[in-house]
């Protein structure tokens, strides 16, 4: 497996794992966060999404998917804009940031590698 499927299978991971928290126990996820709990069902809602681009990454990281790693680095990059961007208007807290890093670490990661051919 190369490093970009290497980068492209760690962030499929990452996603699988929040976006199960988000759907079996959202709360507890956000808490550790400092967001307020909800029993909306959107919380759940966003789990399953999140839950199944996980599952995105980790195929197209199996399946070498060269197209994909590079369609996730601009995709990645514009969430960190936008995740920046709500903590700066404030309608989002601050640990949100956390977040952006994590998707800024794992685009650059992914971004780097490419760029190596490895």
């Amino acid at each position: 497996m190369s490093s970009a499927a290497r980068s492209i299978l760690a962030f499929g991971a990452y996603l699988v794992v929040v976006g199960a928290m988000l759907v079996v126990a959202p709360n507890v996820l956000l808490s550790l966060f400092g967001v307020p709990s909800t029993q909306e069902v959107w919380i759940r809602i966003l789990g399953i999404v999140v839950f199944v681009f996980g599952l995105y990454f980790v195929q197209a990281s199996r399946e070498r998917v060269t197209a994909f790693f590079r369609w996730t680095v601009w995709g990645r990059s514009i969430v960190v804009v936008a995740f920046v961007a709500f903590v700066a208007l404030g309608m989002a807290p601050p640990v949100l940031i956390l977040f952006a890093a994590i998707d800024a670490g794992g685009a650059l990661w992914t971004a780097l590698t490419l760029r190596g051919g490895r």
